[in-house]
């Protein structure tokens, strides 16, 4: 097997020992990085490359950002809150930020996912087609 092949497989397996009631345990995950580590084994850097961005991704999965050009009100964080549980399900960690350069309305992004419902991205939008 290819060492690249081998790496990511066994930075895979390292992964799934990670993974504790469907959420990454980041005490296991400090426990493996450190245990890999210290072994010296040929190729644990490879490995760990790998892990480090199966981990990555794992937790921007996991994580919303929500930006608008105004602090939220309550009852809108609320709101946000709750489609977002029910798109993504329970144990979503977010964070609400103001960001001015919106001009006005909001962009969540998790993960790769991003839901731009700006003035500015629709100004851009439109500009692009003109």
């Amino acid at each position: 097997m290819k060492p690249n092949r081998r790496a990511t497989r066994l930075a895979r397996r390292l992964f799934q020992l990670c993974v504790v009631n469907g959420r990454l345990d980041a005490e296991r995950v400090r426990g493996v990085v450190r245990h890999t580590l210290a072994s010296g084994h040929h190729g644990s850097l490879g490995v760990m490359t790998r892990f480090e961005r199966m981990v990555r991704l794992d937790r921007d999965r996991h994580s919303a950002l929500v930006e608008s050009a105004e602090p939220l009100t309550g009852d809108v964080r609320e709101a946000v809150l709750k489609a977002l549980t029910e798109r993504y399900g329970q144990g979503l960690e977010t964070s609400f930020v103001s960001n001015q350069s919106l001009i006005g309305g909001m962009r969540v992004t998790v993960g790769s996912d991003v839901y731009d419902g700006s003035i500015r991205h629709q100004l851009s939008a439109l500009e692009a087609r003109l």
